[in-house]
């Protein structure tokens, strides 16, 4: 749930663009701006933009694996394990 200080007009951002980006360096709490009174932008570090990309990569690519893996196509830890040998013997 949003802290209600960080609920702010459009017209406060525009003012206040410099002391934002300050707080959102220094605490992280995204800023959510309204405009004619209702929800229109949330405004978040590029630090948490990224790590919140990350996760939902990351999320994507379990999703796909479990996918494939109720259909059936995967390979079985030992299959897995099997493969990793083979392909350290070849290296050597």
């Amino acid at each position: 749930m949003p802290s209600v200080a960080n609920i702010k007009s459009i017209s406060y951002l525009k003012s206040h663009a410099a002391q934002i980006s300050e707080d959102l360096a220094m605490n992280g709490n995204p800023f959510f701006i309204t405009q004619n009174g209702e929800a229109s932008m949330v405004i978040e570090s590029v630090k948490q933009f990224q790590e919140k990309e990350a996760l939902i990569a990351a999320l994507k690519v379990m999703a796909l694996g479990e996918k494939d893996r109720m259909q059936g196509k995967g390979i079985s830890v030992a299959e897995s394990r099997a493969q990793l040998a083979a392909a350290r013997q070849r290296r050597k």
